[in-house]
């Protein structure tokens, strides 16, 4: 169980291993032992040898034909179909776009299934989408019908899905992280990523956002979350209850969905038991930038031990409560064990009305604890009608952050023709930098500098950088000393 007195060290070591891949992923990758294989659209899985002069054509052959440790490297073209990942190895494959985000992946129906005998796969730098309207559902799904886990993606760029989530993880697997890549532009009521009655994932160092009509597409708003956590299965699978779920040093912005959804959300079903426990929302800036109605950037309906914390929430959010929603639905038990630390909500507008959505009979236990709060100098939101408003927080601070306005934010879309993403980006990282420092960091005389609990702060910040002794409330550190002395070298 994820406790607040135990939460620090039970999560170091995700916090040591996002910080050396924060130095390592912009830098080349040395081939595995096993040798480097590839794969061209002018390739052939029957002559071809995976050689640079005769390549396979498709990853799904490359894979089971490669030895464990290799490296598959996947050259710049079109390829549509359905792509099979699979293969059981001990040491692991990288399955590479030899020329970042060049090789890109289409099909009328799922264009990747991850789906049995597959374990320590990862797909690093692929540009991922359903071909256009009319495709069968989902674009990635990763589930268990037999020996699936330890599955990686990575410097993906995941966007487009016509048809449900764009990222579908479910049915019982296990060890899957979800690091540094792009989502965007999901299709009806459902996600970027659904998080469905599995064990062990970690989503991390990623971009969220909504542009349709840079896909040429029209905003319904009426899509779901960027991210669901919950259990739509019962007892179909070995687990009931999505579990030890970390979302962490991500950034979302630019709602266009449902006014009745949220950025991430913990339960959905109406389900008689937990349908998520041992939950860690941590270091995410989420960003206001809309104008469209959002129900509020966090929710918890039906669900225990979930932990908020260091996390900014920033800018107008128009809709029904600011920071949370905590409800039940159906069958769902009450909540218990609700943590929210270290967080600074700011509205630089002043039009906060709402704090929280959080019927009193629904909640077994919430603590609200040195959080950080502005509404521009209006006075904070109170709801006798709520079980949680500002006021419940025993060690409140009240003052502007400081952070910069969020005018006319450019979302980072990949514009394929140009080879760049919107805004002069040449990768997911490079923007996602730009988004954190441009919108996320507060001024250096913000009164939440040095001011967080320490007990309940994560080892780093939303840029990886290793926090201080005395770390500062939200998700983006001041002063950050890098972690170069922590024994991470490039």
């Amino acid at each position: 169980m994820l406790r607040p007195g135990n939460s620090i060290s039970t999560f170091k070591w995700m916090g040591r291993l996002a910080l050396a891949w924060a130095v390592l992923c912009c830098w080349p990758v040395t081939a595995g032992s096993g040798g480097v294989f590839y794969v061209a659209e002018n390739g052939d899985d029957t002559s071809g040898d995976g050689s640079i002069a005769k390549p396979w054509r498709t990853i799904t052959f490359a894979l089971d034909s490669v030895p464990d440790a290799s490296t598959v490297l996947v050259r710049p073209g079109l390829y549509n179909g359905r792509i099979r990942i699979r293969g059981i190895f001990d040491q692991g494959v990288n399955v590479r776009s030899e020329i970042p985000y060049q090789a890109r992946l289409r099909h009328t129906a799922t264009v990747i299934t991850v789906f049995e005998n597959a374990r320590n796969i990862t797909l690093h730098g692929f540009d991922i989408a359903h071909a256009g309207p009319g495709a069968g559902g989902l674009v990635v799904q990763i589930q268990d019908l037999g020996g699936v886990t330890d599955i990686t993606l990575e410097n993906n760029i995941l966007h487009d899905s016509y048809n449900n989530d764009i990222l579908k993880i479910n049915n019982g697997v296990s060890n899957i992280v979800v690091r540094g890549n792009l989502f965007y532009n999901q299709q009806g009521s459902d996600e970027h990523i659904d998080i469905n009655s599995v064990a062990d994932v970690l989503v991390e160092d990623n971009i969220f956002f909504n542009n349709f009509a840079a896909s040429g597409r029209t905003n319904n708003n009426d899509t779901s979350g960027y991210i669901v956590i919950k259990d739509s299965n019962a007892d179909d699978d070995i687990y009931i209850g999505a579990r030890n779920v970390t979302v962490r040093r991500n950034i979302f912005l630019n709602w266009q969905g449902s006014a009745g959804a949220n950025f991430v959300l913990c339960g959905e079903d109406g389900q008689p038991f937990y349908e998520a426990f041992d939950i860690l929302v941590e270091n995410n800036l989420m960003l206001g930038n809309s104008s469209n109605a959002i129900r509020a950037p966090f929710g918890v309906k039906g669900c225990r031990d979930v932990v908020f914390r260091a996390n900014t929430v920033a800018g107008d959010m128009p809709g029904n409560a600011f920071a949370m929603r905590l409800n039940r639905e159906g069958a769902n038990p009450p909540l218990d064990n609700i943590f929210f630390y270290n967080n600074i909500w700011s509205d630089p507008s002043g039009s906060m009305q709402d704090f929280s959505d959080t019927p009193v009979n629904d909640t077994l236990t919430v603590e609200l604890l040195n959080n950080q709060y502005w509404n521009a100098g209006q006075a904070l939101p109170e709801s006798p009608g709520d079980l949680v408003n500002p006021s419940d927080d025993l060690a409140l601070l009240e003052a502007a952050p400081g952070l910069p306005l969020q005018n006319n934010i450019q979302t980072p879309y990949w514009i394929a023709a140009q080879n760049i993403f919107n805004g002069g980006y040449a990768t997911i990282r490079e923007a996602f930098t730009a988004l954190a420092k441009n919108y996320g960091l507060p001024a250096a005389a913000s009164p939440g500098i040095g001011q967080a609990l320490a007990a309940q702060m994560p080892v780093d910040d939303l840029l990886g950088l290793v926090r201080g002794a005395d770390p500062d409330i939200g998700a983006l550190e001041q002063g950050q000393e890098t972690f170069f002395q922590d024994g991470f070298e490039p």
